[in-house]
């Protein structure tokens, strides 16, 4: 198991802004763990008792609506915290994390990192930042969908999962989700999804290798309306 203060993961989330003595201390209590895809990190409702630290792997995060359907609202990746929010506000989770491939995660007790957060002001500093950024996408999400059609959220997504988790060495996009996930992402139903991913294929904007879907015409993907 990685010391916190060696791991070259913090530096990409708030846990960059402790001290040297901090990460020893954090490094002693936490518990690294492995999930499997599909697996359940923590459930809507749930009671978080600290932050995971993702090491490796992407998972979801997504709300389930009155409707039984759920909403993706972020994907999570390697080198970002997962449980911030619930730890600020003492609430429990609003939002369910599931693993969207196979992941190493840090857990870290929520009395060790709470301390920090009191006593550490360029760290609280450093969470707020994350958390805003945060609330920013939220709002970004709503108008779009509120202003944009499905073909263009569509579009958007699978420029976005190209841009932030790159390319197989075929060319294909590196993350594979479901139909039902893409429909998730952009709040449609899975069949209006596959409907505009064929569209997409015929239109020659992209093409698919089994499951896997790869960009064919990217300029063209970001024209879309």
């Amino acid at each position: 198991m990685s010391k916190c203060e060696q791991c070259i993961i913090k530096q990409f989330n708030s846990l960059k802004a402790l001290t040297k003595d901090e990460l020893v201390r954090i490094s002693g209590c936490k518990t690294s763990r492995i999930i499997k895809k599909g697996e359940i990190i923590f459930d809507e409702g749930e009671t978080l008792n600290g932050v995971f630290c993702v090491k490796e792997g992407i998972c979801k995060l997504s709300k389930l609506s009155e409707n039984g359907k759920d909403q993706i609202v972020k994907m999570v990746v390697k080198g970002q915290l997962l449980g911030q929010r619930s730890l600020i506000s003492e609430e429990a989770s609003n939002l369910q994390a599931i693993a969207l491939n196979d992941m190493e995660v840090c857990f870290i007790p929520k009395s060790e990192i709470f301390a920090d957060l009191q006593k550490n002001s360029k760290f609280s500093f450093e969470v707020l930042k994350d958390m805003a950024h945060d609330l920013r996408d939220s709002d970004d999400i709503i108008v779009n969908m509120a202003q944009k059609s499905v073909r263009q959220r569509l579009a958007e997504t699978l420029v976005y999962i190209r841009d932030s988790f790159g390319t197989n060495p075929d060319g294909t996009l590196s993350v594979l989700l479901s139909r039902e996930d893409y429909a998730n992402i952009v709040g449609t139903a899975t069949e209006s999804a596959i409907r505009v991913l064929s569209q997409f294929k015929k239109e020659k904007l992209i093409s698919t290798v089994g499951k896997y879907i790869k960009i064919e015409d990217l300029a063209g993907l970001k024209r879309v309306e």
